[in-house]
């Protein structure tokens, strides 16, 4: 992989770092319910298809008493796209050399009043250069109370910057995680943009306000939650909903599919998928 330049430095220093932040505020949260939980680390590396080193990542798992299975992973990998795979990637159907760097999360909870969440925020390099991402609300049992501190959240980063972003970006994500064969809505939506390019400076400030702005309401939401008394019943219904989750992302979801198809590390690529679920 190239030498990175600045932007592609501070972008990935700004994901590790933010990932630093995340994973001890989850692991706090577990010191609350008297759980001594820590996420395990591990490294990976990727070789790419011209057999050059293409960079790597750190798969970040944690299984405790709150979150029975939270993945923070960030990643940093560059190379060239294989065969027609380029064609779909803004910026590389005329060359397919490429740069990514990212944080991608999700988290599936031991009570099935705790929402799920996912989050995801990259920044990409081919002709063009450009972030992507977002954060998503995954609740077996919603809470109109939830959802609406976790969108007023996510309106609040945009705003800051353009106060078109947050009605675009929620449409976006509406539109985009949904079940066509199941005809429903993945979650309770939240916020999902891609192609963001601008202005570097602005679009990199972006992407940072989305990181902080999960890191302050999810937390916030785990607590609200985690000590609700739950029933067989609630359990049931949330391994269903987990199963809804997985169909998503195994047939529809892009990040999953530029994981596989970029020869990144399996085991981080699936960790979004939960611990247990079920199909009646």
């Amino acid at each position: 992989m190239q030498p990175l330049d600045l932007q592609q430095q501070s972008a990935r220093s700004w994901f590790e770092s933010l990932r630093d932040r995340i994973c001890a505020s989850f692991e706090a949260i577990e010191r609350e319910a008297g759980s001594d939980a820590t996420f395990a680390y591990t490294p990976w590396d990727r070789i790419d298809p011209s057999g050059a080193p293409g960079g790597g990542g750190v798969r970040g798992v944690m299984k405790g008493k709150v979150f029975e299975k939270v993945g923070v992973n960030v990643s940093t990998v560059g190379g060239t796209f294989e065969g027609d795979f380029a064609k779909s990637i803004h910026g590389a159907a005329e060359d397919p050399r490429f740069f990514a760097t990212g944080i991608s999360l999700v988290a599936h909870m031991a009570n099935p009043h705790v929402p799920a969440v996912h989050m995801n925020t990259r920044f990409l390099v081919t002709t063009k250069r450009w972030f992507g991402g977002g954060a998503d609300l995954n609740p077996p049992i919603p809470y109109a109370e939830d959802t609406a501190d976790f969108h007023a959240a996510m309106q609040a980063a945009c705003n800051a910057h353009d106060p078109a972003y947050y009605p675009r970006f929620k449409q976006w994500a509406d539109d985009y995680f949904y079940i066509p064969h199941r005809g429903v809505h993945r979650g309770v939506g939240g916020i999902f943009y891609d192609h963001l390019s601008t202005d570097w400076d602005d679009d990199f400030a972006f992407t940072r306000d989305v990181g902080e702005a999960f890191l302050s309401i999810y937390p916030q939401l785990v607590r609200r939650r985690m000590a609700m008394p739950f029933d067989d019943a609630d359990r049931a219904r949330q391994l269903e909903w987990r199963g809804r989750y997985a169909e998503f992302n195994l047939v529809y979801d892009r990040g999953t599919l530029f994981g596989l198809k970029t020869g990144g590390n399996i085991d981080a690529i699936l960790m979004s998928l939960p611990p247990l679920a079920t199909w009646s």
